[in-house]
């Protein structure tokens, strides 16, 4: 089975075989990321925090247990099905498309581990930081975690398999025209499928005139989960704060 709708992002993210290939994610790396990031931006207890492009909600569950009361959005129904059994009274999640704002504000809306750059069109990406400028009150912060271009563009592993349950993912990276894509091939039970994901390479300069046209302001920027100093050859990610 090939899969090739445009908004890539829509259908694999609703598969299983996505979360079966990333599950060996770093949680504990994540939680040190929010414990810095909470602490950096002083967020108040009970503050309010946006989770955009939550997935199955990790990061929201854990700020969660943090003390914050947290709404996680993902346009993957399946992942907000899955989230949505952890939910309490401060903790919801939905189904949403990020370029539009949220009906609510918040002290914090955080996008996170490289959920931005999928779309086709290129205004997507300033009506989403248009909508998270509308989702933060008076004295919230916008927070982007980006991969850092420059260090993956150079650092580019270009065909490798990576085995989980069983399952045999191919997997073949490329930069092509302003995207950094990667192609994912498998079989499982004789049955053939294909995935493409397809991340725009915006660099910091591309971000600097998105935040221009969308009337908000780059206060900080990181080049680690730790909040280390930004390098741009060297950082393994661009995490900025913006208001």
């Amino acid at each position: 089975m090939t899969n090739s709708t445009k908004q890539w992002y829509a259908s694999w993210f609703d598969t299983p075989f996505y979360h079966i290939l990333y599950k060996d994610r770093d949680y504990a790396e994540a939680q040190v990321f929010m414990d810095n990031l909470t602490s950096y931006l002083n967020i108040p207890e009970g503050g309010k925090i946006l989770d955009l492009a939550c997935g199955k909600g990790r990061h929201s569950i854990y700020l969660n247990r943090l003390g914050y009361n947290v709404t996680g959005i993902d346009l993957s129904e399946q992942s907000i099905k899955h989230a949505s059994q952890f939910e309490n009274d401060t903790l919801r999640f939905d189904v949403h498309d990020m370029t539009k704002p949220y009906p609510d504000t918040f002290d914090a809306v955080f996008n996170l581990f490289t959920s931005f750059g999928y779309f086709e069109d290129d205004t997507c990406n300033l009506k989403t930081i248009t909508s998270i400028k509308e989702e933060l009150n008076a004295y919230g912060f916008g927070v982007i975690d980006f991969m850092n271009v420059n260090y993956i563009i150079d650092n580019l592993v270009t065909e490798d398999v990576k085995t989980i349950d069983g399952i045999d993912f191919h997997q073949k990276r490329s930069v092509k025209n302003g995207y950094i894509v990667k192609d994912i091939k498998f079989e499982i039970d004789g049955e053939n499928f294909e995935f493409q994901e397809r991340v725009k390479a915006l660099s910091l300069d591309d971000f600097i005139l998105l935040f221009e046209k969308a009337g908000v302001h780059l206060l900080d920027i990181f080049g680690d989960y730790k909040l280390g100093q930004y390098h741009p050859k060297t950082s393994q990610r661009l995490i900025m704060i913006f208001k």
